[in-house]
């Protein structure tokens, strides 16, 4: 038996009904937690191959894990989020895109290819909050694979994670629909989204579609989630100048708040051929980015090597608000939003016990208009 069949046999016995879809009179089914909207026939299931229908009811993962870990909150990556902070990260199976360089495709092609699958394990909501707590996690996440085809479980499990004060959030690739955005929102504050290309053709290859993802910045943003954008830049395929200048110009068209992070693609599953990103295009594409108008740009994967691209920088004072290396924030200058100058940074920088405090850009009161 393959490892993709024993697991499909493990997951048809973690579901619980599903919430995201449209019932038809001969039983099948319109899903629209992802932007393919699949039409899912009775015994069948969604591109995803883990939203199934059963009988004119659509069954979705839930009850286990496959992922599980704590990592620094900048490693999601979210620089604007309590920094320095842990997030409880839980994945699952399965993904509605399959791109050649996933570097989560042992849990995310599981269903698709025999080489990828791990043991998933039986679990609860309240079971990984625990685990959130017992790490001293500030944040609980859903990653790993694509986590808006395990929107109902996420929301289960954030539903408790609220009520125990953490926040919490997806790490998504932006395949969305305005109802599955719509659900997610009572209970989420934080969406980072993958921006992989301004090119259909080369969404079309990783099994998207450009404007989908287009449209979820746009919408997550002025639905009040806190939002994040990260470029994975892969030579050949999207590290073009006017690519690049196209991906910047859309970012800060919607807020040139958003913090936009590139990062640094590395060989992995599929795809090792291109070279691995050097560090001087991602000193290039943030330079683009701090000239299409954007005030928080990142470089990422090359620690050290991108000057002070790790760091957030005051768009007024242009001092050092954060310093960081890696994954590490070595010092921390900003004290309840706002930078030594006075002026309010855009951010997620403290937690009540059920909600982000956010905070929108704001000058400094001396300067304010």
């Amino acid at each position: 038996m393959s490892a993709a069949r024993t697991l499909k046999d493990y997951l048809n016995t973690h579901t619980i009904a599903g919430e995201l879809y449209q019932r038809h009179p001969d039983d099948s089914l319109t899903c629209y937690a992802c932007g393919h909207r699949c039409l899912i026939k009775d015994r069948r299931s969604g591109t995803c191959r883990v939203r199934q229908n059963r009988g004119g009811v659509l069954h979705v993962p839930a009850n286990y894990v496959a992922g599980l870990q704590c990592d620094p909150i900048e490693k999601k990556p979210f620089y604007h989020v309590l920094p320095g902070a842990s997030a409880a990260t839980f994945g699952m199976l399965g993904c509605d895109y399959h791109c050649a360089y996933c570097q989560n495709w042992l849990t995310s092609q599981a269903l698709q290819d025999d080489d990828a699958g791990v043991t998933p394990r039986a679990t609860t909501a309240e079971g990984l909050v625990e685990f959130a707590s017992r790490q001293h996690a500030r944040v609980v996440v859903s990653s790993y694979n694509e986590p808006l085809i395990t929107s109902e479980w996420a929301m289960q499990v954030f539903k408790v994670a609220r009520q125990k004060g953490f926040l919490t959030g997806f790490v998504s690739n932006g395949n969305a629909t305005p109802e599955v955005l719509d659900y997610i929102r009572p209970h989420t504050d934080l969406f980072k989204i993958d921006l992989k290309s301004f090119q259909d053709r080369n969404y079309r290859k990783l099994g998207g579609v450009l404007q989908t993802v287009l449209d979820t910045i746009q919408l997550a943003f002025g639905l009040g989630l806190w939002v994040e954008v990260v470029t994975l830049l892969v030579p050949g395929f999207n590290d073009s100048d006017a690519e690049i200048q196209d991906i910047a110009a859309f970012v800060a068209n919607v807020s040139p708040d958003i913090p936009w992070h590139v990062t640094a693609f590395r060989k992995s599953y599929r795809m090792t051929e291109p070279e691995n990103t050097p560090a001087t295009l991602l000193r290039h594409a943030a330079e683009i980015g701090f000239n299409a108008g954007l005030n928080f740009v990142y470089a990422g994967n090359c620690p050290g090597r991108v000057a002070d691209l790790e760091d957030t920088v005051c768009p007024f004072c242009k001092k050092k608000a954060i310093v960081r290396s890696g994954f590490r924030v070595l010092k921390n200058n900003i004290l309840n939003g706002r930078c030594v100058c006075g002026a309010v940074l855009p951010g997620v920088w403290c937690a009540t016990e059920t909600s982000a405090v956010i905070s929108r850009k704001q000058p400094p009161p001396e300067v304010a208009n």
